[in-house]
């Protein structure tokens, strides 16, 4: 007789930010900016470095606290903006960790970038090095493996020596300019292998590790019952013959310790994660694995993406943190809340490119599939950028307008008197929707940030079904002028009510 199907539910969510305003100049978007202002660049270099915020801004930052749970969402859309001139209340110490993880200071991270590396790639200066490692023997999170790998450091000579002879390196700086070390290529002649190619992958290592350490550390899960890790990051781990060819799921696996998994990379640009969560349920409700870990560490080249217009309205650059998230699925343990893959939202080839069509395939579908109307929903995760972030620089209030067009979804399909539509559109936002509060880091900002949110919020009963949706740009890549999505609905466990 076969054996009943199990039912994969969310086990936990954690998140990890670093405040890294240091290497917002290695962004994407400023870093070419700078390669190419010619004899502005020394004072573009400065307006930059200007609007750079200190640590006790950031943590003190709503949006940041919200997407590490120390405020809740809806708390968030009460607060005055604009929210960058929010005041601590407290020390950055006090505020440095909440409920769903922690925001580290850049110097941390940047030793921490030592610990992940497994290829000899960095360098730091021995008495930086002396400098952070008290606080790193401090972190919960870190053992002493971990500070066997970061060593002591080299000599300001010897730092001096690896920056000018042998393969190109790039500097690493702190904020106010302080060099501390560097990273090296790997291959002089591998575009994939360069110093900065290779200091994003090693960021999406070391945050992605962090959320993951912090995961089993709050769910208290044994890291030998993990048989799986799938990471859903934007990355482009390889060489020049395998350009992309990944697996950063398994170089996560083993610097947290998880002896006993394996693991792969799912790709689908800010879908990424949304896609491998669904992986990871049919594998649970297969009984392949009994927990599967799903990860995404940060995507550095975002940092500062939209600096032009932070400059240009006189606030801070607010794109000076990195994201990492880590999501436990396992079978039913009776409390956690069910992932419904009987509802799973596709975007399929067919499907048509227009909004309409989108949140159709992704939206309106599954709640048929299920015999449920919008309003079953109690909250929609979609991208939830934060609009500090997005509006000065033209794009708008995405999340905001996200909801709009579900909101008018549902007036389309009448589940509301045609005359009350204005009325409904804007109590359907403010009742079923959010405010944006992530870093603009793609595929983390993509549903992933209220997962944990979600989940406390399932478990104690304030909700009974959450959807998150996930929109991808796949013509990005230029092999295709398709998007896609996915979308993922969350029920409370009836072993709760019972």
């Amino acid at each position: 007789m076969a054996e009943p199907l199990v039912l994969p539910v969310i086990r936990a969510a954690r998140f990890f930010l670093a405040h890294t305003p240091g290497l917002v100049r290695h962004g994407s978007k400023p870093a070419s900016d700078l390669a190419d202002a010619g004899a502005r660049r020394a004072a573009l270099s400065a307006d930059i470095e200007a609007h750079l915020r200190d640590y006790a801004a950031a943590v003190a930052y709503p949006p940041n606290r919200t997407f590490i749970g120390a405020l809740h969402p809806d708390a968030l859309a009460t607060l005055p903006r604009p929210w960058y001139e929010a005041a601590p209340e407290g020390d950055a110490a006090a505020l440095r960790r909440g409920p769903h993880g922690e925001i580290m200071p850049e110097a941390e991270f940047l030793a921490l970038l030592k610990i992940a590396d497994a290829a000899g790639l960095v360098s730091l200066e021995a008495r930086f090095v002396a400098e952070v490692r008290g606080a790193l023997e401090a972190h919960p999170l870190l053992a002493e493996a971990d500070l066997e790998r970061l060593g002591a450091g080299l000599a300001e000579e010897e730092l001096q020596a690896r920056l000018q002879g042998g393969l190109p390196a790039l500097p690493l700086h702190l904020r106010g300019g302080r060099r501390v070390g560097c990273i090296r290529a790997d291959h002089a002649h591998d575009a994939t292998l360069t110093a900065e190619v290779l200091l994003e992958n090693l960021a999406a290592k070391a945050s992605a590790a962090m959320a993951l350490r912090a995961l089993l550390a709050a769910d208290g899960a044994d890291p030998a019952s993990i048989g799986y890790v799938l990471n859903g990051g934007e990355e482009a781990v390889g060489d020049r013959y395998q350009r992309g060819g990944g697996n950063l799921a398994k170089a996560v696996a083993e610097l947290c310790g998880l002896e006993r998994a394996t693991g792969v990379d799912v790709k689908g640009f800010c879908c990424g994660p949304l896609h491998a969560l669904a992986i990871a349920g049919a594998l649970v409700r297969a009984g392949v694995f009994g927990q599967v870990a799903v990860v995404g560490g940060c995507s550095l080249p975002k940092l500062g993406m939209k600096y032009q217009g932070h400059l240009k309205h006189g606030q801070p650059i607010v794109e000076d943190v990195l994201a990492g998230a880590a999501v436990l699925v396992g079978a039913d343990d009776g409390r956690s809340p069910l992932l419904r893959l009987d509802a799973l939202g596709r975007h399929t080839v067919s499907a048509g490119p227009s909004q309409q069509a989108i949140f159709e395939a992704l939206v309106a579908e599954p709640l048929d599939a299920l015999g449920l109307r919008f309003e079953d929903v109690d909250k929609y995760a979609t991208e939830l950028h934060n609009p500090e972030t997005t509006e000065p620089a033209g794009s708008g209030d995405v999340p905001a307008l996200n909801y709009r067009l579900i909101a008018g979804l549902a007036a389309l399909r009448k589940e509301i008197p045609r005359a009350d539509v204005a009325a409904f559109v804007t109590a359907f936002v403010a009742k079923h929707g959010m405010p944006g509060f992530s870093p603009t880091q793609g595929h983390i900002a993509s549903a992933l940030p209220f997962l944990a949110h979600a989940v406390d919020g399932l478990r104690a009963g304030t909700y009974r079904r959450v959807m998150l949706l996930a929109k991808g740009s796949l013509f990005l890549g230029r092999m295709t002028q398709l998007a896609d999505g996915v979308s993922l609905l969350l029920e409370r466990n009836p072993g709760l009510d019972g």
